[in-house]
């Protein structure tokens, strides 16, 4: 009897005249679980929790917004037909990376406008933005979408004959490549946070890190998957930005390590951390002195 991974008979569900898409759902469940995790550590490297909701009032907006333009430009087919299509999130489709960086771009803005320090909290966020990340992709799983080519592995993905694209009809089950990007996402995470506790890397490079890790990662997905993208000299557009990420990551985290460390606590940019938080200008999760007449905050 042959083994595969059966694709969910529905997409959502419906809470009295309200349909409920299980893709949206996991977003909400996937953010409101990067808010909580980053708030913890956070406030384990003495920062405020309280501008983790700031950040997100502003990041999580810009980063939808984001996510929807680097689908719509790069994977114009699956625009919906109607006049709203290229605004059409519930219909799925929403980039990564044009996610991270115009939510980036807002975290950013408000964490300075609070003077706390940039660095600090981009180490903070980064594990979280990986759960959050491998959380919404269960949702492509519903979606039926994300899969990759044909394979007789016993967990192949059984696709639905008019869920397959074109050239593919023919073939049942294919590579779940939403599941292994679930997977690497939880264990890049599970890593980032052991790296926090055991090395002292300066910040920012765990988001270095994770910029460089998850990109890595993509290129190899993105070798497997068969979905319609636009593609330039042969390869999907995905591959080319993957690899420019993957460089650009390395060569800031290498950046970052090398260059000298500010004196900066989690409440300033830059100078001397604010009376009783002298602890927070170690890294993130990093092993901390005690500090007199208490302990340091609990890590993650």
């Amino acid at each position: 009897m042959p083994l595969y991974i059966p694709s969910p008979a529905v997409n959502g569900f419906h809470i009295g005249p309200a349909f409920i898409h299980v893709y949206g759902l996991m977003y909400v469940v996937g953010i409101t679980a990067a808010i909580l995790i980053t708030q913890r550590r956070w406030k384990a490297v003495g920062g405020d929790p309280g501008l983790v909701g700031d950040v997100a009032l502003w990041a999580v907006p810009a980063g939808i917004i984001g996510g929807r333009i680097y689908f719509d430009l790069s994977t114009p087919q699956y625009i919906p037909h109607h006049w709203y299509g290229v605004f059409a999130v519930w219909d799925g489709g929403l980039g990564i990376w044009g996610g991270i960086a115009l939510g980036a771009v807002a975290g950013v803005w408000r964490v300075r406008r609070h003077g706390a320090n940039v660095g600090l909290f981009m180490d903070a966020v980064a594990p979280a933005l990986l759960v959050a990340q491998a959380i919404g992709r269960i949702g492509n799983y519903f979606n039926k979408e994300l899969f990759g080519g044909p394979t007789t592995l016993p967990w192949g993905l059984e696709i639905p004959v008019a869920y397959r694209p074109p050239g593919y009809t023919a073939y049942r089950t294919f590579h779940p490549t939403f599941l292994y990007e679930l997977i690497f996402d939880l264990a890049l995470a599970a890593f980032l946070v052991w790296l926090g506790h055991h090395r002292s890397v300066k910040p920012p490079g765990l988001f270095a890190l994770y910029v460089t890790g998850y990109s890595a990662f993509r290129i190899f997905e993105e070798s497997l998957r068969v979905d319609p993208s636009e593609h330039f000299l042969g390869l999907r557009f995905n591959m080319y930005v993957a690899t420019i990420l993957t460089v650009a990551g390395a060569i800031w985290f290498w950046y970052t390590q090398r260059r000298k460390p500010a004196t900066a606590g989690a409440g300033g940019a830059t100078g001397t951390p604010p009376a009783g938080e002298a602890d927070v200008a170690a890294p993130v999760g990093a092993d901390a002195a005690e500090p007199a007449g208490g302990a340091a905050g609990d890590g993650d």
